[in-house]
């Protein structure tokens, strides 16, 4: 939040200390977005693309997850990330 630039090659993780459904907003967020929801195994299931930014639309993940991760918007289309792919993050290990 209250972000409004990001070097393109970092991101934030949001690591939830159990699966569960969550929402998102952009509320306070001044930059578009690309929102991947992750389940436990690492895997991506569900991508939002290029978020608009100030929005209080509710951005919801769909199905329990266990982290989100959010990139500057554009980034899923330029390196082809698509739902099932996997996210490799050592903090995500220790949750399986």
């Amino acid at each position: 939040m209250f972000r409004r630039s990001m070097d393109a090659d970092k991101g934030m993780l949001f690591v939830y200390k159990s699966e569960t459904p969550i929402s998102m907003w952009m509320k306070n967020t001044f930059l578009p977005l690309d929102i991947f929801f992750i389940d436990r195994d690492g895997s991506i299931i569900k991508i939002v693309e290029r978020t608009v930014p100030l929005s209080t639309t509710n951005i919801s993940s769909g199905r329990s997850v266990i982290a989100a991760l959010e990139l500057n918007a554009g980034t899923a289309s330029r390196l082809g990330i698509q739902v099932g792919d996997k996210v490799l993050a050592d903090i995500l290990r220790t949750l399986r």
